[in-house]
């Protein structure tokens, strides 16, 4: 509710009576003061208000007007105080602003605070968000005459200015034109999501002389994205979305929902998929599942540094540590922790399941325990930052592929010659030889981590960006060896390992309706109550066996020549 301290004005001996009858103001949010308000008594705190402190004893008391946002009038009455009296007064929650008049009609705004605290405990109203700290217009100031029996303190409502979500929207705008209102605050302060993008459309339209009328805003559910998902929200950006498959994995058909603006992508993937399907379906593994953080700590040595190691890849250490940090959470389960040296800076990265979310705030959370009981275990450590890129998250690293990071997954299918040669245009043989020419020699000649196929960062951003995944994994998440033999019988073997697959079934863009629905296609939305973890596990199986399906269909229309021209023809379709 908003907090209002009326005491220095009382301590003159005001009492509060309505017009006409003795009822006090209103029946909500009582306020009650001491003797001190009607002691006499000068306070000798100064009272702070929204805008800033305001010793209300300076001000003349020759009238004081109060705007309320109805229309009701109250007039305060001089009583004489008495030892024994205590004053019970009832705080407004519409009292908006108060201006003192001075006798050289000169005036003071006064503006109530937002919260007004009661012993220990916070009284909150639930149209704080809509008065709060509102600077209104006054009604003309009105000299209230004094006598010897009493001072008048009149509320009125007259000409008071609409709370800002009753302004139009040309208003508001200019208001954050004037930095009268910051542009990020739109949604806290109109309380309405898609008015709140509309306005700051039309700030970035008038600001920037750019029309915004192809970038669709409206019938979106901006609820699972304010505070959650994105900020300064001015619309969104349909992508199109394509179905793979269906593909056989582990022995159940599953469509694969690609979102994605690369024409013959979803054609090429699908071509693999029946493929794949048509020589039995392709098996998939997951080998290892732990998402990671890595900080870094300081030691005044490298002996110290030392030590701290030791301690730490110790069963003592690492129990004490995994105690710690699995108590922030229900899911999360730490695996191991690994620890390196650099001069006397140590790197400490900490594994742990993490269910069916990524599991990045998660693991970020275990660890920050985890560094404080360190730390009050040995006094010396100074940690120097939460993450520091040992972990690592967004970016080429070798110990991703190396280590694995989020779910190791690898997946295999067998295709039969005649399948290859009728389907796929090209020869067994032709298809290993370019496998490890291109795939194997070639990437190795260009020194890449973890890039030793054709293009398996293709299939994993559509399936990235169609199911809410964070994109800027796809990093990690494509590192990807595709590896091409043939068997005794004379068919293909081909299979893709993928060691740092990240991904989840909750939070993040997975709330979002569009993406939940493409989740929903897998089997895989929302958390796994009965095994925890299991549907992200179905996601990172899906994502393997799209780029299993994807490499097959690329490095065949690469044997056969045939990739410019499939790619005009999809690509160039005339309208």
């Amino acid at each position: 509710m908003f907090g209002f301290d009326f005491s220095p004005l009382f301590q003159w001996g005001f009492s509060i009576r309505r017009p006409k009858n003795l009822v006090p103001i209103l029946n909500s949010n009582i306020v009650i003061f001491g003797n001190e308000a009607v002691s006499g008594s000068q306070p000798t705190s100064t009272r702070v208000f929204a805008n800033g402190p305001v010793n209300l004893l300076s001000l003349p008391k020759s009238s004081i007007l109060i705007q309320t946002n109805n229309n009701e009038e109250f007039t305060f009455e001089e009583v004489k105080p008495k030892k024994s009296h205590k004053i019970k007064k009832k705080l407004r929650a519409d009292i908006l602003e108060i201006e003192v008049n001075h006798d050289n009609n000169q005036s003071t705004k006064i503006y109530p605070t937002v919260q007004e605290k009661s012993g220990n405990k916070s009284l909150n109203n639930n149209n704080s968000l809509t008065h709060k700290k509102k600077k209104i217009n006054l009604v003309e100031n009105k000299k209230i005459d004094n006598n010897n029996e009493s001072d008048k303190i009149k509320i009125s409502s007259a000409n008071v200015i609409a709370p800002i979500g009753e302004l139009s929207d040309e208003e508001i705008v200019e208001k954050v034109v004037k930095k009268e209102l910051p542009i990020y605050l739109l949604e806290k302060k109109l309380n309405n999501l898609e008015r709140a993008v509309r306005i700051r459309r039309l700030y970035l339209e008038k600001t920037t002389n750019k029309h915004l009328s192809k970038l669709p805003y409206k019938e979106y559910n901006y609820q699972n994205v304010y505070g959650q998902c994105c900020e300064n929200v001015i619309g969104y950006v349909p992508i199109p979305v394509g179905i793979a498959g269906p593909i056989k994995i582990n022995n159940k058909l599953t469509y694969i929902p690609m979102a994605t603006t690369e024409g013959c992508l979803v054609a090429s993937t699908t071509r693999g998929c029946k493929v794949i399907n048509e020589s039995g379906g392709c098996v998939t593994l997951i080998t290892d599942n732990g998402m990671t953080r890595g900080p870094i700590i300081r030691m005044p040595d490298i002996t110290e540094a030392a030590l701290l190691k030791k301690f730490i890849d110790s069963d003592e250490g690492f129990l004490k540590l995994k105690e710690a940090f699995e108590s922030t959470s229900n899911y999360a389960k730490l695996k191991s922790i690994k620890t390196v040296l650099a001069g006397r800076n140590t790197y400490i990265r900490f594994k742990s399941t993490t269910g069916d979310a990524m599991g990045m705030n998660m693991v970020s959370k275990g660890v920050e325990k985890a560094l404080y009981v360190l730390k009050s275990i040995n006094p010396l450590v100074e940690v120097i930052s939460l993450s520091g890129n040992y972990c690592t998250d967004k970016k080429p690293a070798a110990i991703n592929w190396i280590e694995g990071r989020g779910r190791y997954v690898v997946a295999e299918a067998t295709i039969k010659s005649s399948i290859v040669e009728t389907r796929l245009k090209t020869t067994v043989d032709k298809l290993v030889d370019l496998n490890k020419n291109k795939n194997l020699i070639g990437s190795a000649m260009a020194g890449s981590i973890g890039g030793f196929n054709a293009h398996a960062a293709n299939i994993v951003t559509a399936i990235f960006i169609a199911t809410g995944q964070d994109v800027a994994q796809t990093i990690e998440s494509s590192n990807c060896i595709t590896l091409m033999e043939r068997t005794e019988e004379g068919d293909l073997l081909v299979s893709v390992t993928m060691p740092s697959i990240e991904v989840a079934t909750v939070g993040g863009g997975t709330k979002l309706e569009a993406q939940s629905a493409c989740l929903e296609i897998l089997s895989a939305k929302g958390p796994n109550i009965e095994n925890p973890g299991e549907n992200a596990s179905i996601v990172a199986r899906t994502v393997a066996a799209g780029v299993l399906a994807g490499e097959i269909s690329l490095l065949a229309a690469l044997s056969s020549g045939d990739l410019v021209s499939s790619h005009m023809k999809l690509n160039r379709v005339k309208k």
